[in-house]
């Protein structure tokens, strides 16, 4: 244990750097350098490819591949009239074959690719090296070389391409002196153009890291903002159904402690009913107030006002009214009293539904129909297109939330979409179920 700790604490921080390097080019261009990853089609849904016609989009996922096969041709015939000079057409025609082999090899392992280029311009330098007056690359070598790494580097992450370049400059540097050739080596114009090459590169994958960053994090905040809106929504539903039902427990509590001294001698057995009565409605209210207390955040406050309930829509047209929206009421089938439940949902389902209709399409007409029917209450909020100069204000989608929130909490059904004409219909069914005695309650399980 004492020689382990030692022998670890004895490392200077260069051979932990050095460490590092090594392995940091062991993860890059070493393991797995060999590993079979073809090139992706090409997307063709970006801001140049929408506007061709439809009939070329579907062979414009392939243009890399074609444009790579390209460039491998150009590579054979740079190095087959370079090396045509001093060798047969044949031999010519091999050589080139060998230097554009690695250009195609970056469709599936890019990485490979790489290391097959440095021994293939190994190779061309031995064959070639008497003529070539790029020392230590031949011109067809010179061009396949770089198109190589640019393209290996492209499909690499960014640090690999920093390892291609000095890996580029050693073997400019060493293989010559390793084959015993005197003259100066001339690596300034690979070094140079393949640097240039490589850090637009860079570059370019930086930037494309950054954006699918950015792109993964807007989906996420999206996600939790549509979750938070979500939860809001149900909060305030929750909020105000308690203040509907609480008040209708109260009267019931009160009511049934009243009652007993509003009959002259009434049995006993009425007053037990009654105390059980009184006793079951007090205990739920106690329940609903402890559940809301979870429910509701510390600085809330109840309203003092009474919630608004279809009676009220006449005020709230007049309010939409006077902030520049033209809106028209029909009321159709007997109008009746709802659960105060339904009558609330309706009455806020109706407010966003316009408020979407003064942010979304400013200078439209719109129109509200309430529909009393016998299984329900229906509701349909239409809006033309928008008009004018005025540019409509961006959303985020949550108003449509929560008026499902509100009639799913229901058992209702809505619809939302755009109109035929340009616009857009909000469409509602909440069910109400009758008593026997003709009064109307929501459907089984809701409060009312």
């Amino acid at each position: 244990m004492t020689e382990t700790t030692s022998r670890a604490t004895s490392r200077t921080p260069e051979f932990r750097m050095a460490s590092g390097l090594f392995e940091s080019l062991r993860q890059d261009l070493i393991t797995d350098a060999f590993a079979y990853r073809p090139l992706p089609p090409m997307r063709t849904d970006g801001p140049v490819t929408r506007r061709l016609p439809q009939r070329i989009r579907p062979h414009l996922a392939h243009l890399p591949h074609a444009v790579v096969g390209f460039l491998a041709f150009l590579v054979v015939m740079a190095t087959s009239a370079n090396s045509g000079e001093y060798l047969a057409a044949s031999s010519s025609l091999v050589m080139g074959l060998v230097a554009a082999t690695p250009v195609l090899m970056t469709l599936v392992r890019p990485v490979g690719a790489f290391w097959a280029t440095v021994i293939a311009t190994q190779a061309l330098l031995v064959v070639g090296s008497h003529t070539s007056d790029v020392w230590p690359w031949t011109p067809g070598a010179f061009f396949g070389y770089i198109t190589t790494v640019t393209i290996a580097a492209m499909r690499t992450r960014p640090r690999a391409a920093g390892w291609m370049w000095l890996i580029t400059l050693a073997s400019g540097i060493v293989i010559p002196v390793v084959l015993g050739r005197g003259e100066p080596v001339e690596i300034t114009p690979m070094a140079f153009l393949l640097a240039v090459s490589l850090l637009i590169v860079t570059v370019r994958n930086i930037r494309k890291e950054a954006a699918q960053e950015v792109s993964a994090q807007q989906e996420v905040t999206a996600v939790e903002r549509d979750r938070r809106t979500l939860l809001e929504e149900r909060t305030t539903i929750a909020r105000e159904l308690h203040d509907v039902v609480a008040h209708h427990m109260s009267v019931v509590a009160i009511q049934a402690e009243a009652a007993p001294y509003r009959v002259k001698n009434p049995p006993p057995e009425l007053e037990a009913a009654f105390v059980t009565i009184r006793e079951n409605a007090v205990a739920a209210l106690t329940e609903l107030r402890r559940v809301l207390g979870v429910v509701r955040s510390a600085d809330y406050e109840a309203p003092d006002a009474p919630q608004p309930t279809l009676a009220s829509l006449e005020g709230l047209l007049a309010n939409v009214r006077e902030a520049g929206l033209k809106v028209e009421k029909t009321v159709t089938g007997a109008v009746r009293e709802l659960p105060p439940g339904v009558e609330l949902s309706a009455y806020r389902i109706i407010q966003e539904a316009l408020s979407n209709t003064l942010r979304h399409a400013p200078g439209a007409v719109a129109s509200v129909e309430v529909s009393y029917v016998l299984g329900g209450l229906g509701i349909r909020v239409v809006n033309a297109a928008a008009t004018g100069d005025v540019r409509p204000s961006p959303g985020a989608g949550h108003g449509i939330t929560g008026m499902r929130e509100r009639v799913a909490m229901l058992e209702g059904e809505m619809t939302a979409g755009g109109t035929a004409a340009g616009g857009y219909e909000v469409a509602v069914f909440i069910p109400v179920r009758g008593r026997k005695d003709g009064t109307q309650e929501p459907a089984p399980g809701r409060p009312a």
